[in-house]
């Protein structure tokens, strides 16, 4: 009898152990889908071809997202100063985002409308790349034995909290025996705080073009997921803006209200 129960209670133990060990499992796979380490179902060109645009495009979107950022929200911009940090190799040309030549005088908003502007800084940037990439994926679909009819027109980008979309207005019709696929309109969706960041560097310069401030340290008690740093370089004031969970930062400069020497 005394074995009996033994074994009851052995076996009670393996279930618990085998339902913990898959809910364990169950919660680890949520994770990792969420954060993008397991790959979805259907990774193949003609099952996911976002999954394939999005894998082309991604490293010359971070690219380009970066030097937009390092560089005061432009890809290139002749009203700019060419300042090095002192964790950096080379001099960066960052841009002025408010700007008076006067003295005295509040600075003038540059991009009264910059999330249009990143926008359009972005676009310009990965324009050829995202014309490739889409023809990359027709190659790979023809090689696979499928007859492609495609059409490529143009592609958008929008920007909102946490993420980057491309929305890629395109069309493909696959044929293969009797089988058919058609596809149109692709959005790719890419995580970065850089919407996050613009709309705080517009909040700067709205206030820098006001009041010839802005008071960084009463910012960051209210959203501390931002750090902001400001000093100044001659006449000018550099800001560097970084989100702390990501580590992207977007640097640009002021010049407004200077007061000469002797002034």
């Amino acid at each position: 009898m005394s074995n009996l129960k033994a074994t009851s209670k052995k076996g009670q133990v393996t279930i618990f152990v085998i339902v913990a060990v898959l809910i364990v499992a169950v919660i680890a796979i949520f994770f990792l889908f969420k954060l993008g380490v397991v790959p979805t179902s259907g990774s193949n060109a003609e099952e996911n071809p976002e999954q394939f645009l999005a894998s082309c495009i991604e490293g010359g979107l971070r690219e380009k997202i970066s030097t937009i950022l390092s560089q005061g929200g432009y890809i290139s911009n002749p009203l700019n100063k060419s300042f090095k940090f002192s964790e950096e190799k080379e001099a960066t040309d960052i841009a002025y985002l408010c700007y008076t030549q006067n003295d005295y005088l509040p600075c003038i908003n540059q991009e009264a409308l910059l999330i249009q502007h990143l926008k359009k800084e972005i676009r310009g940037g990965i324009k050829k790349q995202v014309r490739d990439c889409f023809t990359d994926l027709t190659k790979s679909l023809s090689k696979k034995g499928y007859v492609v009819d495609a059409t490529y027109k143009d592609f958008e980008v929008d920007l909102i909290s946490k993420k980057i979309i491309l929305k890629i207005d395109a069309k493909i019709s696959l044929t293969k025996k009797e089988n058919s696929i058609k596809r149109e309109k692709f959005n790719l969706v890419f995580n970065s705080r850089f919407y996050d960041l613009a709309i705080v560097v517009q909040e700067i310069v709205s206030q820098e073009a006001r009041f010839c401030n802005f008071e960084q340290l009463g910012f960051m008690l209210f959203y501390p997921e931002y750090e902001i740093k400001k000093f100044r370089a001659g006449e000018d004031i550099i800001y560097r803006v970084k989100h702390r969970k990501t580590q992207e930062e977007f640097k640009f400069i002021i010049r407004g209200c200077v007061i000469p020497a002797g002034g």
